[in-house]
């Protein structure tokens, strides 16, 4: 059941986010874009099972699995941050008005390059986190595979459920979704890059930054394995042992972001 929570886990947090970047291209008929996100997708499987199999043999030598895979979720989390975050910020200003204006202003204005990193990164993040662990003998395989298959049918289902959905309402709520994916990808990428730190000599266990602002992973709302904290975990980046460093970071920044979608659409609306 773990080996299977996850894969199913890891696999729903990057298909939810392909969907999404998908199921926008196509309400901004921009349809011949999807070529990019697929190649930028299986390139990101391509390289995660290229770079978990390299990091699985030189774990070895660089201190453990663990350690390295901590290293290296965490400069994947901040480069997916930064991509996820332009996108959160191109879709606040180009897409404010949407409904009237998109396929006017919006739909010229997308970078194919972008939509490519954007997949690419997103896929690579979880991919290299699972073929890291299933080639370090962890999980076993075929039932990690059985869960990121079923995160896969998931999210098809739910990808083909937004179509009938309106622009403006796909919009509010694909925004509001990445902004809080992106304060998670934020949080999670200090929370393991100080692990790796520890896991490397370089930081004590006792650090004030291990200090806990609350911790319930032994409860349902644990984030790996919990009733209610897996679904809190993919839907709204919630963690159930943050450090009080994550957790003031992770949610300043994902405050911050959605008070300048609403600044931003007060000031357009004032202009009006």
């Amino acid at each position: 059941m773990p080996s299977f929570i996850m894969g199913f886990r890891e696999g729903l947090e990057a298909f939810l986010l392909i969907a999404i970047v998908l199921q926008y291209i196509t309400k901004i008929d921009k349809e011949h874009l999807k070529n990019k996100i697929t190649q930028g997708s299986v390139a990101g499987v391509i390289i995660s099972i290229i770079l978990g199999l390299l990091l699985s043999r030189f774990s070895e030598y660089l201190g453990g699995v663990s350690s390295l895979t901590k290293l290296w979720e965490s400069a994947a989390s901040l480069v997916a941050l930064l991509l996820v975050s332009v996108f959160i910020i191109w879709m606040i200003r180009h897409g404010t008005n949407m409904s009237q204006h998109v396929k006017e202003q919006v739909g010229k204005n997308i970078s194919a390059s972008a939509l490519f990193w954007i997949s690419f990164i997103i896929i690579a993040r979880e991919g290299t986190e699972i073929a890291i662990f299933s080639f370090a003998g962890k999980y076993p395989f075929d039932i990690v595979i059985m869960g990121v298959l079923s995160a896969l049918v998931l999210s098809v289902l739910i990808f083909y459920s937004l179509i009938k959905v309106n622009l403006a309402v796909l919009f509010k709520v694909t925004l509001a979704y990445l902004i809080l994916q992106a304060g998670f990808l934020l949080g999670y990428s200090l929370h393991e890059g100080f692990s790796a730190l520890k896991g490397y000599g370089m930081i004590t266990p006792d650090s004030f930054v291990f200090d806990k602002a609350f911790n319930v992973a032994k409860t349902i709302f644990s984030h790996k394995d919990g009733a209610l904290g897996i679904p809190l975990h993919v839907l709204f980046g919630w963690y159930s042992k943050p450090e009080w460093i994550q957790f003031i970071v992770q949610y300043l920044f994902t405050i911050s972001m959605f008070g300048y979608w609403v600044s931003y659409n007060k000031r357009v609306t004032a202009t009006k």
